[in-house]
């Protein structure tokens, strides 16, 4: 093959690979979208009336993402977590589809989980202690 060959082949592979990637991206539901914005497992699930708040675990590292229920539409959106003994992490705004991540460390402390969307809220309570 021809330099100019290959070059040719190696782009319509990358167009390819990209156009699949948007099509995953589209199709993806709302818990894949909190799931590729944290790493490691899904520990919780904090559901409410506008949306929830779903917890990833890392090594000691927690992760926290809330989803609205209907996303696509602007609106007043928090997440909050904070390990035992230290500061919250807070990522608030006007969001479409998620507010966060949040991460903190917090080792084998407890941690008090909050998120809102809109006028809808829960708050956790110290959990996975």
């Amino acid at each position: 093959m021809t330099r100019s060959a290959v070059i040719r082949r190696r782009l319509a592979l990358g167009a390819a690979l990209l156009a699949a990637a948007g099509l995953l991206v589209v199709a993806a539901p709302r818990d894949a979208l909190a799931a590729s914005s944290c790493p490691g497992r899904k520990v919780r699930t904090l559901p409410f009336s506008t949306g929830s708040v779903v917890v990833h675990k890392r090594g000691g590292y927690l992760c926290a993402v809330t989803l609205p229920k209907k996303p696509g539409t602007k609106r007043t959106m928090s997440v909050s977590l904070r390990a035992r003994g230290g500061r919250p992490v807070v990522d608030e705004g006007r969001y479409a589809y998620r507010a966060g991540p949040v991460t903190v460390h917090a080792g084998r402390r407890c941690v008090w989980v909050e998120g809102r969307v809109g006028r809808g809220s829960v708050t956790s309570g110290w959990i996975l202690c």
